[in-house]
């Protein structure tokens, strides 16, 4: 018995140390990028260190109002998207940027690389069949390489801003609707109140005074909702609809549609 319990510890040390060195290679890691936290405000007078107008200019021809997606579209623009991603990797983020820049080079860089991604994989009925999607390495910025779930964990949550949620896309049915515009710092805390009021007043959340049932964006990240510093769901949603749930309100979570955001 002594014999297979070593046995089984040592497998269980060796898949750990795999997962490890996986994971340390891209994962989840931040990989050293800055990050700066927001405080009451986002300071509306920085201006753009890095020009997103590229992305901004294929988001409006392939995204429509409804934050859905021509794939087939950007495949034929696919060569100016990687113009683009071209360009954030050869300007990194440095600790100079005010918040405001790097909220928006982080996002950007995030929903482009989506795109890139399911263009990589097109025709695809799901981001989930793409095995690695979130945790393979496939975002280079500098020298560094990063993934999809590492710049959305461990940057922008970092980032103490619970409405980046509501701006990074995840090319599915039931996330947030793809911006078909490019986020910049003279506007972002606009935009970000904008797609934020927009998803929680949406059909992909239902809302009474002492019912509400969510998206499961709510439930997975819930602890990122907060009121003046303190854990609050129904207190962070209340600022966005008109609709005021009560805080004792029953709280159900509705189910998620990975299906492709691609129009039809």
């Amino acid at each position: 018995m002594k014999y297979w319990s070593q046995i089984v510890i040592l497998a269980f040390l060796s898949y750990s140390m795999q997962s490890c060195s996986i994971l340390s290679a891209a994962g989840l890691s931040s990989q050293g990028q800055p990050i700066k936290k927001v405080f009451e405000k986002i300071d509306p007078t920085s201006q753009s260190v890095v020009d997103h107008s590229q992305w901004g200019v294929l988001l409006k021809k392939h995204v429509n109002s409804e934050g859905l997606v021509d794939y087939q579209g950007f495949l034929k623009d696919q060569k100016e998207l990687e113009a683009y991603l071209k360009m954030l990797a050869a300007n990194p983020p440095s600790e100079s940027w005010t918040t405001a820049e790097l909220l928006a080079y982080y996002i950007n860089t995030y929903n482009a690389y989506t795109v890139e991604l399911i263009l990589q994989n097109y025709p695809i009925k799901s981001i989930k069949d793409i095995p690695g999607a979130w945790t393979k390495g496939r975002v280079p910025i500098g020298d560094k390489t990063l993934s999809l779930g590492g710049i959305e964990n461990s940057i922008l949550r970092k980032m103490n801003e619970p409405r980046i949620h509501f701006a990074i896309n995840c090319a599915s049915l039931s996330c947030p609707n793809l911006l078909n515009e490019a986020y910049v710092p003279e506007k972002i805390a606009t935009q970000l109140d904008e797609v934020t009021r927009k998803f929680i007043n949406s059909s992909k959340n239902s809302l009474s005074k002492k019912e509400v049932k969510l998206s499961h964006i709510f439930k997975w990240y819930r602890k990122d909702f907060q009121v003046q510093g303190e854990k609050d769901l129904i207190g962070f949603i209340n600022q966005y609809t008109q609709t005021k749930i009560a805080p004792n309100a029953s709280i159900d979570f509705l189910e998620y549609d990975w299906s492709l955001n691609e129009q039809q």
